[in-house]
């Protein structure tokens, strides 16, 4: 089979194109032949720094959709031939995949292979940080860095949903404020100005809950613009700076306060949790009220330029890699 590799850490250019053995499914595990992959800021750092690749060679890609191919020892509840979306440890970049069945989840009738792909990891994200962590309430206000990207796209839409009183973006240009507009944002500030045009927007108050994957000052700027008693959930650091603290000075007297969430350690660590979030974010995708737009698409074997583009900061949406 055709799989996506990388035997050494750096730029782009380290993904190559290889021949493999198929894989077989273990206990536990499910085989599926691949349709889509979603390309996500995790493989990005998987390649570049070794983000949670336990050794090398390794072959990229946390999340799928194809057909079931083979089940493992004690699997129930899918067969063989099922159109499944699917969460990995890693992998998905292949013609042939394994994944645990716990994070295995059968297509929902409407919803195409293509589609599927882009909701593994962003929809169950998004939502756990708009309901599960963020506990978003009717009338609150939100602000979004990556408003452009995959899980600020669904996070928007989801926050509307929820009946919040105004959604803000955080975005690096002014092409993807006028992308986060148009897909249920109130308003969309530029990274460098946003703490100060959320004090002006919100009349000197503040937002009540922040959603942060971006860590290091930028976080530290969105905890400055809490309102009283304000909440803020960091989910990722994809500024590379060192890891953030927070302490009593700038908790207790507002009353803020400080949450994370990792849809890869919810998977590893309580993945009948994570299946519960997807099930509910899956039906908001059945029933059309949110919608994830795919805007660019990618043969496997151009794996190279869609990091690229990815890694230019440009893109918005979501990237898929088509295998089958």
């Amino acid at each position: 089979m055709r799989a996506i590799r990388f035997d050494e850490f750096g730029g782009p250019e380290v993904l190559r194109l290889v021949e493999a053995e198929v894989p077989a499914p273990g206990p536990g595990e499910v085989s599926i032949d691949v349709a889509y992959v979603g390309v996500n800021f995790a493989d990005l750092k998987a390649r570049s720094v070794g983000y949670r690749v336990e050794a090398l060679p390794f072959v990229p890609g946390l999340e799928l959709s194809g057909r079931i191919r083979a089940l493992g020892a004690g699997v129930e509840g899918l067969v063989v031939g099922q159109e499944v979306a699917a969460m990995t440890e890693g992998g998905a970049y292949a013609e042939v995949a394994l994944a645990p069945a716990v994070t295995v989840f059968p297509l929902p009738a409407g919803v195409s292979p293509r589609t599927a792909a882009t909701l593994p990891t962003v929809l169950p994200t998004a939502h756990a940080l708009i309901h599960e962590v963020g506990r978003l309430r009717a009338g609150e206000s939100v602000l979004v860095q990556g408003a452009a990207g995959g899980v600020g796209t669904v996070a928007g839409q989801l926050a509307k949903l929820a009946g919040a009183g105004a959604v803000y973006g955080v975005v690096s240009s002014e092409a993807k404020a006028d992308y986060a507009r148009k897909h249920g944002y109130d308003d969309a500030f530029l990274t460098d100005t946003f703490d100060t045009e959320v004090l002006r927007a919100t009349g000197g108050r503040g937002v009540d809950l922040v959603l942060d994957p971006v860590g290091g000052a930028t976080l530290r700027r969105g905890l400055e613009s809490l309102a009283l008693f304000g909440r803020l959930v960091s989910y990722g650091n994809a500024s590379g700076e060192e890891p953030w603290q927070v302490g009593q000075g700038e908790l207790y007297a507002r009353g803020r306060s400080v949450s994370g969430f990792s849809i890869l350690g919810l998977a590893a660590g309580d993945p009948e949790a994570l299946r519960v979030i997807a099930d509910r974010a899956l039906r908001l995708v059945t029933s059309g009220e949110v919608e994830l737009p795919v805007t660019a698409e990618f043969g496997l074997e151009q794996a190279v330029s869609a990091h690229q583009l990815m890694e230019s900061r440009s893109s918005t949406g979501k990237l898929l890699l088509r295998v089958d």
